[in-house]
Formats: structure tokens, sequence, C-alpha cells
């Protein structure tokens, strides 16, 4: 059952001055209106009833879209104080915004506090100078520095935003900025591939051919080995990938291939596969079984060696990791049953496993 329930109140591009070269926010929330404090009350009661009386733990409202605390001081109160009032009446239970580092200081935090914002989600996107400068974000890895650390010195959560594939952008750069995120230690993070939108600098820069986006297969591999240094220091990776919007769903929106509506099963699916078979090559290799002929090596039995049978084998995940353990498409079970035909393999739960981590049986 579902614990945890975001009501989202998009605030698109308000806040923002800025042009990042890979930015078109309304795009991205699929709305083109302003919101207004007024709005917020009208968006609560309308998701309000869809989550009540279903078991979850923590509804938040979150401030989405655009860069929250870039908006006047006056303004910031007012959409807060509406999501306060549900917040003090036990109806929510967490304020959530996302914001960019450069737009905290300890007025903005002065006055989060006092309407009892929770957590703050900054969009670093990255770590590395070069990259920032070249994506045109208007801040340098100094500004997150201090933001995160301001943040985390009044007390609130703190998430952390991160890109994969911006201009000047390398593995290297995706892995730096992943290992600089577990030294600044938040709670949570998202990591979202580039993607090449209709109307931005980056979509021009594709066009004359001056920027090249990663592939699908390119982002996956990058994205799996952030996600699992996050992932092993303790952070909560409450995203991977852009949300199907109907705009990126009807494909005018988008150039590239980065964009996968179940970009999150892709990278949790290949790190399942990651795991799946070092174990069942140390399986296979403890069931090499020597010939009885002097002189000749010994031979595994999946390898079709005569009079061999197959091996056995069951591969085993929680309930909530079956789907990541498969496949998208089932591609694990196709990537598998390729690579080792001799081997007949099962697959099954087992309530006792961790969510994210799979073991090899033979039966």
């Amino acid at each position: 059952m579902k614990k945890h329930a975001i009501i989202p109140v998009f605030i698109p591009h308000r806040g923002c001055p800025n042009d990042c070269v890979f930015c078109n926010q309304k795009t991205i929330t699929a709305r083109q209106a302003d919101v207004r404090p007024e709005d917020v009350k009208n968006i609560i009661e309308t998701w309000l009833p869809t989550i009540e009386n279903r078991g979850i733990e923590t509804i938040e409202v979150a401030f989405f879209g655009g860069s929250f605390t870039g908006l006047p001081l006056k303004e910031q109160s007012e959409f807060l104080s509406v999501a306060k009032e549900y917040k003090d009446a036990g109806l929510i239970h967490k304020i959530h915004l996302s914001t960019r580092p450069d737009y905290i200081d300890g007025n903005i935090l002065d006055n989060l506090k006092t309407f009892g914002t929770d957590v703050i989600e900054l969009g670093v996107q990255s770590f590395d100078d070069k990259v920032l400068a070249a994506s045109n974000r208007g801040h340098t890895s100094a500004d997150v520095y201090r933001a995160c650390d301001a943040i985390k010195e009044y007390n609130f959560e703190l998430g952390i935003q991160l890109m994969i594939g911006l201009p000047e952008d390398s593995p290297e750069t995706c892995l730096f900025s992943a290992e600089e995120t577990i030294k600044i230690g938040p709670s949570i993070a998202r990591l979202y591939p580039t993607v090449v939108l209709r109307d931005t600098e980056l979509y021009r820069r594709y066009e004359a051919g001056s920027y090249s986006p990663l592939s699908t297969e390119q982002a996956v591999k990058i994205t799996k080995e952030m996600y699992k240094l996050l992932r092993d220091a303790g952070i909560n990776i409450i995203r991977m990938g852009l949300k199907s919007t109907d705009l990126i769903a009807e494909g005018g929106e988008i150039r590239g291939h980065t964009f996968h509506p179940a970009f999150r099963q892709l990278v949790e699916g290949e790190i399942a596969r990651e795991q799946l078979e070092a174990q069942l090559i140390r399986l296979l290799e403890n069931a090499r079984k020597p010939l009885d002929s002097p002189g000749k090596p010994g031979v595994l039995p999946f390898a079709n060696a005569e009079g061999a049978d197959p091996l056995s084998i069951t591969f085993l995940s929680s309930p909530n990791s079956f789907s990541n353990m498969v496949g998208n498409a089932k591609a694990n079970k196709l990537y598998f049953a390729e690579k080792y035909p001799q081997v007949k393999i099962r697959y099954k739960t087992d309530s006792s496993l961790a969510d994210g981590y799979y073991r090899v049986v033979e039966f």
C-alpha cells in the first residue's frame, strides 16, 4: 500500500528570470495558466478526497514547477499560509517546495520556517562548474554548497536534484556530482536524464548539431552508477526521469532518445540483472564437476556436456521488486534465456528480501 502522497501545486516558470539551456517549464508541467495563492485551496480540496481513508501515512503539499523562493516574499507567504492551514488542521503532514541554490538566504529560510515548511529541494543539476556554465545555470557550485549548509542548519529536510547528460557533461562529472551529493547528505534525491524540449536553447543546439543528447542506453548506464552510489549511502531516490505528461507522450515536444516513460524501471532492471548474473555465475562456477576420465578438464553442467542435466535455478525478489527482476518488457527474462539457454530459470518472490535486492538459488 502506498504510504506517501504528494498534492502538487505547479507554478510554471515563476520566480525564476534565468533561462537554463534545457528549461521550458510550461512544457514540463503541461500547464499554461499561472496558479495564484487563491487557487491552492481548490487544488488541495480536489486532491484530498482521492487520498483520505487509504492508509497513507504522509501527505505533502508540494510547490513545484518554478523556483518558489524566487517569488516575492509576500507572495511566498500567501501560498504557504494556505498550505499551513491544512497542516495545522492535521489534513496534511508536510509542506514541500523546490527552488534554486542561489535563491536561498536567511530571510527566505526564516519565512519558510514561520509557515511550517518541511522539505526544500534544490535544483542543483551538477556540481561541476563547467557544466553549470555551459548550461547557463546562473550559479556556481559554491552557491550549492552554501545553500545546502544553510538549509541543513535550519533543520529543513534537504533534497537534491541532479541532471545527466548536460552540455560539457561526462560519466566522470556525473559520478562526481553523485559523490558530492553523498558528502552533503540530503535525505532525498532525484535523477533526471537531460531531455531536449522544443523552444529551448538546447533544442536549437541540437538542431544545429552542436549538442548530442545521450542515447537511452547511455543515460541508463550513467544513472545506474549514480543510483547505486546514492542508494548505498542511504539517500532515498524519489524519482528518476521526467513524468509522462500529455505533451511529452505525444512526442511533439522532445528530440533525442533520453525520454522513456519507464526510465526508473530501466535503471532498476539493469541493477537487478547485474545482481542476478553475478550470483548466477558464482553458482555455476561452484557447480563445476570434473569428468571421470583423467586428463580432461571439468565441465559446467549447463554447457551441453554429454549426459549433463540442465541446471535448475530460481531467481528471487521481494514482491515490490518482481517487475524489476523480470525487466521492462521482460528484458531480463529474454536476456538470461538467450545467454544461458541450458539453465532452467524460474522467477519467484520472497517477502524476506528487501526491495532492490535479489537472490539466486538452485532447486
